[in-house]
């Protein structure tokens, strides 16, 4: 391999690797079991918390105030407490949290277009490796 082929490569590795943490990182936003779900809820509008509770049963609400904390640092979302007794707490997406929605729709769209041929890709790995197991047993 010559210098420019060799630096080119090492080029495209380290964008390739670049590329990658930083849709890991992304990912890692939507990881939590309810994420998508608090984002899509939001999507519709403020909501109060135990708005969101019902809305998004059966989660707890330990789960809940943990996923808000979470989507909050990461900055999905703006938590606002009114000054009421007892304090209101609203909870919006925030203009970052907003950009979302394109690409969940997208993933979305994607799902409802390919998800069959993904179980049934499953169904058939699933089908060969039981038959694979009772040949070697």
């Amino acid at each position: 391999m010559t210098a420019v082929a060799d630096h080119s490569h090492v080029r495209r590795v380290a964008e390739r690797t670049r590329s990658a943490r930083l849709i890991r990182d992304s990912i890692s936003l939507l990881s939590s079991k309810w994420s998508v779900d608090v984002l899509l809820a939001l999507g519709d509008g403020t909501r109060r918390y135990h708005e969101l509770l019902e809305d998004l049963s059966p989660i707890s609400e330990k789960v809940l105030t943990q996923t808000l904390r979470a989507m909050e640092r990461d900055g999905l979302l703006l938590r606002r407490v009114h000054a009421e007794v007892p304090p209101r707490v609203e909870y919006a997406l925030s203009p970052l949290g907003a950009t979302m929605a394109p690409p969940l729709k997208a993933l979305g769209s994607w799902s409802l277009t390919h998800g069959k041929r993904v179980e049934d890709a499953r169904e058939r790995f699933d089908t060969k490796l039981a038959a694979a197991r009772v040949r070697a047993a």
